[in-house]
């Protein structure tokens, strides 16, 4: 039998496979609110097979945002647009949705990729960024400026406000957004935080906001929604966050009862030297889950069916994230269950599709 299809619980949360969607950020909402697009991107994922599907990175507030177009979840029109979006997707998809919560910090007022990324003037959309300390992102003209305490504490406030939301939309699991070079991750690198506060200096100061974010967020989340974190599991840059570290935060997030981690890696500084190749994050994750046993997610350049069943197979991991992959093959499931002799869920308007050699391939 394959593991990679095996049924997982994840908290509260049963899935009928080990397969995630990432979030995947589009760059394509207005004023915070998903579209159109959102809709058929969303749809379409949803029709996957996958196990769980979250929705790109969201801002809890609008300066939160990496780019003018992407989608919040800080305001009544921000939550009812988003609840349009997700109620049409859900009915016509058992599939469980999550999403990832988050605030851009210092990477925050950029234009879309396909506009350069490069961040945006004050004149011409663009805002002031925050961040832990007043230290520009690589090759950006315009620094952040640094948050006060009370400014610390309210965002804290503000990614609870957020997740209240979510709840109330009906989202079934939320991801806490500390990699990639964003604002958690921001607090948690030494690269990009070099404050002098409770919030600064030593490991423990510097996990203490993304930890007051998970706190906050788990006591406004009912107990079945599982509520977990995607960390950078290292910076790759000399004297950067780094695998010992985010051991340390996956033991204190443990022990508040984080139901899981997902391991990413990358995106603080221009000067990370990542050792690309296929599977290239997953021994992150292997270390995170042996040191802790949280459930954990892995990703990075997962492409192949039997790669997928490895890492589960042997306990690298628990789940698998695709995000790329799954934009380049929306159906990667079922090519992946039709390869492991295994079934998944699919429309029934599409179950004509199945070729003969795998009639029971679909159900």
């Amino acid at each position: 039998m394959s593991q990679l299809f095996a049924p997982f619980q994840l908290g509260g949360l049963a899935l009928p496979n080990r397969i995630v969607i990432s979030p995947m950020c589009q760059y394509s909402a207005q004023d915070g609110q998903t579209t159109d697009w959102h809709l058929i991107h969303l749809g379409h994922m949803a029709l996957s097979g996958a196990g769980l599907l979250f929705v790109e990175a969201t801002a809890v507030e609008a300066a939160g945002r990496i780019t003018p177009q992407c989608v919040g979840l800080w305001s009544d029109e921000t939550e009812a647009a988003l609840a349009r979006t997700i109620t049409a997707v859900r009915g016509q998809s058992p599939m469980a949705l999550g999403i990832q919560l988050g605030h851009a910090g210092r990477k925050a007022s950029a234009a879309q990729p396909w506009h350069g990324g490069g961040q945006l003037g004050l004149d011409a959309g663009g805002w002031e960024a925050v961040a832990p300390s007043a230290i520009a992102f690589d090759g950006r003209a315009r620094a952040p400026r640094a948050l006060r305490e009370d400014e610390i504490a309210r965002l804290v406030e503000s990614f609870a406000a957020s997740a209240r939301r979510a709840v109330r939309i009906g989202f079934e699991a939320i991801e806490l957004h500390a990699a990639h070079g964003y604002l958690l991750h921001q607090f948690l690198s030494p690269l990009s935080n070099r404050r002098e506060d409770a919030y600064g200096g030593s490991l423990e100061n510097r996990m203490r906001f993304p930890l007051a974010v998970y706190d906050a967020v788990r006591a406004v989340v009912p107990a079945h929604v599982p509520v977990g974190f995607r960390v950078s599991g290292s910076d790759w840059v000399e004297g950067g966050w780094d695998i010992d570290q985010s051991i340390a935060f996956a033991q204190a997030l443990k022990a508040r009862g984080c139901d899981f981690i997902d391991v990413s890696g990358g995106g603080i500084s221009a000067a990370q030297k990542i050792p690309l190749g296929p599977s290239y994050q997953v021994p992150m994750a292997r270390a995170v889950k042996a040191a802790t046993g949280l459930p954990t997610i892995a990703v990075g350049l997962i492409t192949e069916p039997d790669q997928a069943e490895a890492i589960v197979g042997t306990g690298d991991a628990d789940l698998v994230a695709l995000a790329r992959g799954m934009l380049y093959d929306p159906r990667w499931p079922w090519h992946a269950a039709a390869q492991l002799g295994a079934t998944v869920k699919a429309p029934s308007q599409y179950l004509r599709s199945q070729p003969r050699q795998y009639r029971n391939l679909l159900t």
